[in-house]
C-alpha cells in the first residue's frame, strides 16, 4: 500500500505536486501561528499584546510603501518577460526595494516623533520595522521565484523555520524578561530579518546586479498604479486595529485582534478554495462553459458560509481556549466578523471576471470605496459604540465590496456577452440574507450551550452531505 501511494505520489504532474505543498505549508503556517495565540495571549498583558498586534497591522501597510508588493504580479510577469535573466531580474528588484525602503526611512528620520506619534509605536520598533522591511522582500523575490518554477522542497523547509522560530523564540524571551511587547516584537523581527538576510546576499551573489534601469522602470510602471488597491485592501484588514488602538486603547486593539484573528481562521479554507476554483472559472469562461461555474459556485458558496456559521456558534468556546479570561468579551465580535469573511469569499468570485479581461481598474475603484467607507464609519461608530462597532463596519464595508465587485463584473460581463450567467445571484442574495440572520440569531444563542452544540451537528451533518454528493467537483479542481 505504501509503495502504490509513493508511485501514484510520484507520477503527479510537478505543477499539482507543487500546489499541493505550496498550500500545505500555508495552512501548516497559519496554523502555527493560531497555536500560538493561546500562549501569548496569557503570557502578556492586553495592552502588551495590543502593542504587537499594533505593529504587525502597520507593517503590513507600511510595507506596500516601502516594497510596493512588488514581489507579487510584476514578479510573476518579469520571470515571464525575461526568462534568460531571471537571477538579475530578481536581484534587481531586490535592490529596488532596498531603495525605495532607505527613502522612506529618511523621511522618518525627519521627523521621528510626528511618525511616532501617528503610528503609537515607539523608536525602537519603528528601527525594527525598517530592518524588517529591508532583508524580508528579499526572501518573498526567492519565494515567488521558486513557486514560478515549482520547486517546493527548500521552500517548504524555510517557510518551517521561519513559521517555528519566530513564537519559539518569542515564548523564550517573554517568558524571561518584563519587556514582554518589546520581547515578542524583537523577537519576530529578529527571526524573519536573519532569514532575509541570506537571501539577500544570496540573491545579490547570483544575480550581481543591484540596478537596471529596464528592469526598475518595467516593475514600477506595473505596480505603482496597483498602490491604491494594495493600501486598500491592508486598510480594510488592518484599519480596525489601529483605530480602535489609537481610539480607545491598546487593550481594547488586542481583545478585537484575538476575534478578528479567530473569525478569520475560514480564511485558510477561504484561500484554499479561491486558489482552485479562480483557474477552473478562467477555464470555464475561456471554453465557453458558464453553467458549470453558475452550478458549482452555488455549492462553494453554500460550504464557505455554512462553515462561518459554525465558527459563529463555536464562539465562546473557542475565545475561551484562544485566551484567558480578560479577552471574553471578543465573543461578541466573532458573529460579525465571521459573517464578514463570508462575504470577504465572495467577493473573488465577481473580481475574477474584471482580472480575466484586465479590467483592473474596476478592482481599484471598489477597494477604494470599501477602504474609504472603513475609514469614516469606524471614525464615526467607535467613537459612540466602543471596539464592537469595528466588527460590524468592517461586515458592511465587506458586503459594500463585493456588490461593488458584482456591478463591475455585470458590466464586463456584458461586454463580452456573458450577461448574468455566470452567477445565481438570485440565490446568492437570499443565501446572503440567510447569513446575516443566522449571524443574528447566534448572538442571542450564546448563552444556550446545548442548542449551539445541537446546531454545530446539524452543520456538520449537512457539510458533510454536500461535501460527499459534490466530491467529483473537487476531486476534479484538484486533478486541473
Amino acid at each position: 500500500m505504501t509503495n502504490k501511494l509513493i508511485d501514484k505520489y510520484r507520477k503527479i504532474p510537478a505543477p499539482v505536486k507543487a500546489s499541493l505543498w505550496f498550500t500545505l505549508c500555508n495552512v501548516i503556517q497559519k496554523g502555527i501561528s493560531l497555536i500560538s495565540t493561546p500562549i501569548f495571549t496569557r503570557l502578556m498583558s492586553t495592552a502588551q499584546y495590543g502593542e504587537y498586534t499594533n505593529y504587525q497591522a502597520w507593517y503590513q501597510i507600511v510595507s506596500i510603501f516601502a516594497t510596493l508588493n512588488l514581489y507579487y504580479g510584476v514578479f510573476n510577469n518579469g520571470m515571464t518577460k525575461y526568462p534568460d535573466d531571471r537571477e538579475r531580474f530578481s536581484s534587481s528588484m531586490t535592490g529596488l526595494t532596498t531603495v525605495i525602503t532607505a527613502a522612506l526611512f529618511l523621511v522618518y528620520l525627519i521627523a521621528p516623533g510626528f511618525w511616532n506619534d501617528k503610528m503609537k509605536l515607539s523608536s525602537l520598533f519603528v528601527y525594527a520595522m525598517f530592518i524588517e522591511l529591508l532583508f524580508v522582500p528579499a526572501f518573498n523575490f526567492w519565494a515567488a521565484k521558486e513557486r514560478y518554477d515549482y520547486k517546493y522542497r527548500k521552500l517548504v523547509v524555510v517557510t518551517l523555520i521561519m513559521a517555528i522560530g519566530s513564537p519559539l523564540l518569542g515564548v523564550l524571551t517573554v517568558l524571561n524578561t518584563e519587556y514582554k511587547a518589546e520581547a515578542r516584537i524583537l523577537s519576530y523581527v529578529f527571526v524573519q530579518a536573519c532569514i532575509g538576510l541570506v537571501f539577500y546576499i544570496y540573491n545579490m551573489v547570483k544575480g550581481k546586479a543591484f540596478y537596471i534601469r529596464d528592469y526598475w522602470r518595467f516593475a514600477l510602471a506595473f505596480n505603482i498604479p496597483l498602490i491604491p488597491h494594495y493600501l486598500s485592501s491592508q486598510i480594510l484588514n488592518q484599519a480596525d486595529r489601529i483605530m480602535i488602538g489609537n481610539m480607545i486603547g491598546k487593550g481594547e486593539a488586542a481583545i478585537y485582534s484575538v476575534a478578528y484573528n479567530i473569525a478569520a481562521i475560514m480564511q485558510i479554507v477561504i484561500t484554499a478554495i479561491n486558489s482552485s476554483f479562480t483557474p477552473y472559472m478562467y477555464k470555464s469562461i475561456k471554453d465557453g462553459e458558464c453553467s458549470g461555474v453558475r452550478r458549482n459556485s452555488k455549492i462553494i458558496i453554500s460550504l464557505v458560509g455554512l462553515a462561518c456559521i459554525g465558527v459563529m456558534a463555536l464562539g465562546p468556546e473557542v475565545i475561551s481556549i484562544f485566551a484567558p479570561v480578560e479577552y471574553y468579551d471578543a465573543i461578541w465580535i466573532v458573529p460579525p466578523v465571521a459573517c464578514a469573511v463570508y462575504f470577504k469569499f465572495l467577493y473573488p468570485l465577481f473580481s475574477t471576471v474584471e482580472f480575466y479581461y484586465e479590467k483592473t481598474g474596476f478592482v481599484m475603484i471598489a477597494s477604494c470605496i470599501a477602504a474609504g467607507a472603513n475609514i469614516v464609519l469606524n471614525y464615526i461608530f467607535i467613537r459612540i459604540y466602543g471596539y464592537y462597532a469595528a466588527g460590524y463596519t468592517t461586515l458592511f464595508c465587506y458586503i459594500l465590496y463585493s456588490l461593488a465587485h458584482y456591478v463591475f463584473q455585470r458590466r464586463v460581463a456584458a461586454e463580452h456577452d456573458l450577461g448574468g450567467a455566470l452567477f445565481d445571484m438570485r440565490y446568492i442574495v437570499v443565501f446572503s440574507v440567510f447569513m446575516l440572520g443566522a449571524m443574528t440569531l447566534m448572538l442571542f444563542l450564546y448563552p444556550y450551550r446545548i442548542l449551539r452544540y445541537m446546531i454545530c451537528a446539524v452543520l456538520a451533518v449537512v457539510l458533510g452531505y454536500l461535501f460527499m454528493k459534490n466530491r467529483e467537483l473537487f476531486m476534479k479542481r484538484k486533478q486541473q
